[in-house]
């Protein structure tokens, strides 16, 4: 059993950066991690993956270049490096995590799910 809790989401302007965390309990080091979202109104999507080693990464189009994914498995703790933010980026973000890689990335499904964090851009 694998519990994750969000934090770090807030209010900023276009433009800005902001960074996400997702604290993991249980044996995180057997699972990939990854971060979605979901905006008012809309499903939710696939954001970014990160391999269980932390050596492979993933995004969707729309993050490419933009946002960072990376992980330090000693803390238990997946990032989620947020930088020039969009309006269209506002949406509550999920932390994820699945045995594996390929379901996070490719499928975008997970085994379990994070509460969620806010987080709003303002243009």
């Amino acid at each position: 059993q694998v519990q994750l809790v969000e934090s770090g989401g807030g209010l900023v302007q276009a433009g800005d950066s902001l960074r996400l965390s997702c604290v993991a309990s249980g044996r995180t080091r057997l699972y990939a991690m990854g971060w979605f979202r979901q905006a008012t109104g809309k499903e939710r999507e696939f954001v970014a993956a990160i391999s269980r080693s932390g050596a492979v990464p993933s995004y969707a189009d729309a993050v490419k270049g933009r946002f960072t994914i990376s992980r330090d498995n000693a803390g238990n703790t997946v990032y989620l490096q947020m930088t020039s933010l969009k309006p269209d980026d506002t949406a509550d973000y999920y932390c994820a995590a699945a045995r594996d890689y390929g379901r996070l990335a490719d499928r975008h499904e997970s085994d379990y799910w994070g509460r969620g964090t806010q987080v709003t851009v303002s243009s």
